[in-house]
């Protein structure tokens, strides 16, 4: 529902000046246009720009309680304010608006940080409590609010994007080596890191306490998975089905609410066609709003379905063509709002499908993000149940079986690639001064993920906690969700991943999810009378669009410039000699990318060299 920034002299010696944080505020318009604001009180100062979605009137930010004690900033939506609301007026909290996010500040009174575990949304927040000079900053449970940091010579600045950031005297513009690593190795950079040195994005399920000099990270919650034999499943499929249903349905209802009209989007697969569904049957709308892109390249079309489930529903169907041309035009604005280096071009797609929807005057869309990851949507899935256990035959693969249980805890488990063979490759593809330092940057060697979380777990399950961290909550959720919605002042929500729902989704067994080979079998049955068979019956459509060689024969001048020798010698984070070996492969007669099993390097060294360009980052020396 907005963008947040504040800036909180942790030394108490007011150093909060109002030119720098209204900089700060003013970049983060697009994602609240509606209205802004900016306040300073002692060695606080926080801006806030709002998209009016619940309470249109009355629920601008800071919020404060009775007294002026506590002042809370919230980016998000909290979607149980009702119920929780009922309850905190029956122990006496007087309420100043009708906004969602107001609850926060009582809650806060009533319990302390405590307050994070009642919250059922989408949230990063901010909340001050002046009695013990104490800011607590928080980030929702799967991660779809983003909440970056820093701290500049004692003054801690965050924002709901790092361009608000690089707005403050002194924030560095260099590269974490690491988090470049990051995107060469994984889906996208894993918090707590970002492309940007010293600039952090608070974990999903966690919370940040300053106060007295001192910053402590803490985590509220997580997606923990059962260990093997814990759990007797003494029911049967017939109520696992029900009970899903019954959460999808909350789910969605939850996510309905709002002051404007809800939109959603329609892909043409399972998931999102269950939601589409749902909406008809519980929307108070007469008219509902469907959206979804189409491509000018047919074999990748799923216009047929798109509009088969916009029929089902009786929706007004809004399709957007899109032609691949236009990748190359779009790119550096999806790399502005991504603030990140990329290894696909989709996201133009995404930021298009976002434009439509503002273009009709709406505010909100439902999608079906997040289902993948909790129900086996994935090919990786399937190949975990073929995958016979590897026996060393190789000295690699003795490497890498090392490697796997160093950063998996799993000798077995493959996630994606290879990764010691890889390594390899990248540094290839690395300068000679990134080289010199690459046992310190490389990312398997720093923390990726709590493997404490999936030990002694179901393979199924392993991989779905660990595409739950790195592919969703960093990138899908990301680059991809947040920042492509709000690039076009749009909120975007997630039944999917409501809290109830992930917590069902957490102890329902697993051959209900992958049921031999069948992915997403409890999904299916659940979507029975909800959806047309063609589209329960068609197998996982996994798009893909057009990567660097395309773009390459297109001779755009600026990624022209991007990948020529003299640029990537400069800047000094890539061998130019690597990158033209590469230009001449791609743009050999017929040559293809088997995406998404061959890594595109090109296009990781196109946008990395726009997100250099697009927030003046400095050269590697």
């Amino acid at each position: 529902m907005c963008g947040i920034c504040g800036i909180f002299d942790i030394r108490n010696e007011h150093r909060v000046d109002k030119t720098v944080l209204c900089h700060m505020t003013d970049i983060l318009s697009h994602r609240g246009p509606d209205q802004s604001e900016c306040l300073i009180k002692d060695n606080l100062g926080l801006g806030f720009t709002r998209l009016s979605i619940i309470d249109l009137e009355g629920g601008m930010q800071p919020l404060f309680n009775e007294d002026d004690s506590v002042v809370l900033i919230c980016n998000g939506e909290i979607f149980n304010y009702i119920e929780l609301r009922t309850e905190l007026i029956s122990k006496g909290h007087k309420f100043k608006t009708n906004c969602d996010v107001e609850v926060i500040i009582h809650l806060y009174e009533e319990k302390g940080t405590e307050f994070l575990n009642d919250l059922n949304g989408q949230f990063a927040l901010a909340l001050f409590d002046f009695n013990k000079n104490e800011m607590v900053c928080a980030r929702d449970y799967a991660g779809i609010a983003p909440f970056f940091y820093t701290v500049v010579d004692g003054v801690f600045v965050f924002a709901s994007e790092i361009k608000a950031i690089l707005k403050y005297p002194g924030t560095k513009r260099e590269i974490d080596i690491t988090g470049l690593d990051q995107v060469l190795t994984f889906p996208g950079p894993i918090s707590p890191r970002t492309l940007i040195k010293d600039v952090s994005s608070l974990e999903s399920g966690h919370y940040l306490s300053i106060k007295n000099n001192n910053i402590r990270n803490f985590e509220y919650w997580d997606l923990i998975y059962p260990k093997v034999g814990e759990i007797d499943y003494i029911q049967d499929e017939k109520y696992y089905i029900e009970k899903l249903d019954e959460c999808i349905n909350n789910a969605v209802k939850l996510r309905l609410r709002a002051d404007v009209p809800v939109g959603f989007y329609v892909s043409g697969g399972l998931d999102s066609s269950i939601i589409a569904s749902k909406i008809r049957q519980l929307s108070s709308s007469k008219e509902l709003h469907s959206f979804s892109v189409d491509f000018t390249d047919k074999n990748i079309s799923e216009a047929k379905y798109q509009r088969m489930m916009a029929e089902y529903v009786h929706s007004i169907h809004h399709e957007i063509l899109f032609d691949f041309a236009d990748i190359g035009k779009r790119l550096p604005n999806v790399i502005y709002h991504s603030e990140c280096a990329l290894k696909e071009t989709y996201n133009t797609a995404s930021l298009v499908l976002s434009e439509a929807v503002r273009n009709q005057g709406m505010k909100v869309v439902l999608t079906g993000e997040g289902a993948d990851e909790l129900f086996g949507g994935y090919v990786g899935y399937r190949f975990d149940k073929l995958r016979q256990q590897q026996r060393p035959n190789s000295p690699d693969l003795l490497h890498e079986i090392r490697l796997r249980q160093k950063v998996w805890g799993d000798e077995n488990f493959i996630y994606e690639k290879n990764h010691y063979s890889y390594n390899q490759i990248k540094q290839g593809l690395y300068s000679e001064g990134i080289n010199e330092i690459y046992d310190t940057s490389d990312c398997l060697e720093h923390h990726i993920i709590n493997k404490e979380r999936i030990r002694d777990v179901d393979v199924f399950h392993k991989r779905s906690y660990i595409d739950f961290k790195l592919r969703m909550c960093d990138h899908l959720l990301s680059d991809h969700g947040d920042r492509m919605a709000y690039a076009n002042s749009i909120e975007a929500r997630y039944p999917f991943l409501d809290k109830e729902l992930i917590e069902f989704a957490r102890i329902i067994p697993t051959g209900l999810k992958l049921n031999n080979l069948n992915e997403k079998y409890i999904l299916k049955k659940v979507s029975e009378n909800l959806v047309p068979r063609e589209i329960k019956n068609r197998p996982k459509f996994a798009f893909v669009a057009p990567g660097s060689p395309d773009l390459l024969l297109q001779n755009v001048e600026y990624i022209n410039d991007i990948l020529s020798y003299d640029s990537i010698k400069r800047q000094g984070y890539f061998n130019p000699d690597t990158v033209e070996t590469l230009k001449k492969q791609y743009t050999k007669p017929g040559f293809k990318l088997n995406v998404p099993y061959d890594n595109d390097f090109l296009i990781i060294v196109i946008t990395f060299g726009l997100f250099l360009n697009e927030f003046n980052i400095q050269d590697f020396n």
